[in-house]
This record gives C-alpha cells, sequence and structure tokens, in this order.
C-alpha cells in the first residue's frame, strides 16, 4: 500500500487539476456571457462627414467604394497636440517628395481624433488647409472608442488600395513603408488580393531589455508569452503600430475585429491567421519617444486580459468572423 504522503499528494493533485479544469469552464463560460456581437462601426452623425480645406462639410466614403488613391495613411490620435505634428511633417514631406518622384503616386492621410480633450484636431486641419482636403482629412469621433476602433473608423473611411496605420508619435520612420511595400509584393500571389506587411521592432530587443526596468521586461516577456500561447504565432512583434494591408485584407480583417483597444492589433492578426491571409514581418527604424499613453503594468494587464478573452471567446464560439461590412 502508497505511503499516506504519497497518497495525499496524488490526491491534491488530483483536486488541483479539477480545480484548474473547473476554473477554465468558469472562465470560458463567463467570456461567452460576456461577449458582445461584432462591435458595430455606427457613426454618430457628425462622424459621417469631414471638413475640407474650406470648412465646409463632405460626406466620407467608405471602405466599400472603389479606391481612388494608391495608399491611404490612418493615424490613431488621442490628445495628440504635442507630438502629431513632428509625424505630420515627416509623413508629409516623405510623401510629397515620393509624389515628385513619380507623379502618378497618390496618396491620402486620415487623421482620427479618438475623442481627444486637447487641440488634437484643430493641429491635424491646419494640414488639411495646408495640403487640400484631398490630401489630408481629418475625423473628430464623438467619444473616445480606444486605438483600435479609431483605426477601424479610419480604415472605413479610406480610398487606398492600400492601408497603412501609422501611430501619431512618429516613432517609426516613415520611409520605411517602402520596406512594408516590399514586404507585401514578396507574399505575391495574394489570396483574393490579400496580404499584410507588419513592421517589427523585434530585432531591436536586445537593446530594449537593457534599457529598461527587470518589471518592465518581465512584463513585455510574458505577454509575448501570452500573444503566441493564446493567439497568434510567427510573429514577434504584434504591437507595432506601423502595419500596411491590402485593401481587401484590411476589409475581411476589420469587418471581424471586436477588441477596439490596445489589443487589438492581436486580434487582427489572429483573425488574418484564421482567413489565411499572408503576414510578413518587416524590420524597421523605431525611436521610443516620450509621451505614450501606456501605463505599464495596468496597460499590460488589461491587455492581457484582452489575450485571454479573444482565444475563448472565438473558441467558444461566441465570436465569429464576419463578413466584410460597412459602417452603417
Amino acid at each position: 500500500m502508497a505511503p499516506l504522503s504519497l497518497q495525499l499528494a496524488v490526491l491534491y493533485a488530483a483536486l488541483g487539476a479539477a480545480l484548474a479544469a473547473a476554473g477554465l469552464i468558469l472562465i470560458s463560460f463567463v467570456a461567452f456571457i460576456t461577449a458582445r456581437e461584432m462591435p458595430p462601426l455606427h457613426r454618430h452623425e457628425k462622424e459621417k462627414f469631414f471638413l475640407n480645406a474650406k470648412g465646409h462639410k463632405e460626406a466620407l466614403p467608405g471602405i466599400g467604394d472603389p479606391p481612388t488613391k494608391q495608399l491611404s495613411v490612418v493615424v490613431p490620435s488621442y490628445n495628440e497636440e504635442k507630438r502629431l505634428p513632428v509625424m505630420m511633417d515627416e509623413a508629409l514631406g516623405y510623401l510629397e517628395e515620393r509624389r515628385r518622384r513619380d507623379p502618378t503616386f497618390t496618396y491620402e492621410v486620415i487623421v482620427v481624433d479618438d475623442g481627444s480633450k486637447d487641440q488634437t484636431s484643430k493641429v491635424a486641419f491646419e494640414y488639411c488647409r495646408r495640403h487640400g482636403s484631398d490630401k489630408v482629412r481629418v475625423i473628430t469621433l464623438a467619444k473616445n472608442r480606444g486605438k483600435g476602433g479609431a483605426v477601424k473608423m479610419g480604415v472605413f473611411s479610406s480610398r487606398g488600395e492600400k492601408i497603412l496605420m501609422a501611430d501619431a508619435d512618429g516613432a517609426t520612420r516613415f520611409a520605411d513603408v517602402e520596406k512594408l511595400e516590399q514586404g507585401l509584393d514578396g507574399l505575391q500571389p495574394w489570396p483574393g488580393g490579400m496580404a499584410v506587411a507588419c513592421g517589427s521592432r523585434a530585432h531591436l530587443q536586445e537593446e530594449s531589455v537593457a534599457q529598461r526596468s527587470y518589471f518592465r521586461t518581465l512584463l513585455m516577456y510574458g505577454f509575448h508569452f501570452l500573444v503566441w500561447f493564446l493567439c497568434v504565432r510567427g510573429i514577434r512583434d504584434t504591437q507595432c503600430g506601423f502595419k500596411l494591408l491590402t485593401r481587401e485584407a484590411a476589409t475581411r480583417t476589420f469587418s471581424s475585429l471586436h477588441v477596439e483597444r490596445w489589443a487589438f492589433d492581436v486580434e487582427l492578426l489572429y483573425i488574418a491567421q484564421r482567413f489565411r491571409i499572408p503576414v510578413a514581418e518587416v524590420a524597421v527604424a523605431w525611436t521610443e519617444v516620450e509621451g505614450s499613453k501606456l501605463v505599464p503594468f495596468w496597460s499590460w494587464l488589461q491587455m492581457g486580459r484582452d489575450l485571454l478573452l479573444i482565444r475563448l471567446r472565438y473558441a467558444t464560439g461566441a465570436w465569429r468572423l464576419g463578413r466584410a461590412g460597412e459602417a452603417d
């Protein structure tokens, strides 16, 4: 007969496994019953229009309309009156120089003010006045939706054959969009015209670890593990805000997107992999810029929760991959 200590160890192990299974079932149940349907891209009345350079209202286009530009740049912005000008100057400087080199090149920059409390919209509109509303448009959201919601609104208002997500802080060198374009080209032939190229800072990881505290480094590695374990594999840096999508890929992925805050990038790539959309990860030049909206502990905690919910809600059928849609 086995010693009492061994019997107790087996009993505790079985009890622990049962409690873990019960906990997972409970969490899955809570994730299922608290899941919302696909968040409709409902536009407030003021979000259906943009102001042209003369200050007159014009209706925004839709993602279902035929593209009329080669490139759309979507810039989500929340309280970015100070950092936005640096990014816009660099981006428009590059885009205008590229247009001079190639007169057939066409572009637009869409700044989405995500319910800012400062003068973000006013600062962005000055670029509209300077360059014209065919090149620069400002969408001011009635309330804060979160970065994912703001990007989604910009994507669904874009006119480009390719759509670039670019952060308002200008941390990524804008000219590296050419690297992303090369990454897309390397994925051809695109199934259904769909492909995604992700800017990546993974090559800078050793340097960033050396500059971070042990606590922040632990959070970073923990987050990367959860991304790999729960949602996305094969992409080392899911969170770089510099991503290029074909119009077809943007339509398909953003039409299925549920998460509207920090972890939306992970769900976006999870959806892309579920749809078997080819994804390239491309190293880009990146510099840390002061003024990040991320609060190290709480933002990582929120993203970790969202990662678990993404996995469980798709696994339980609470969330399903949607079809290409439009904003109402």
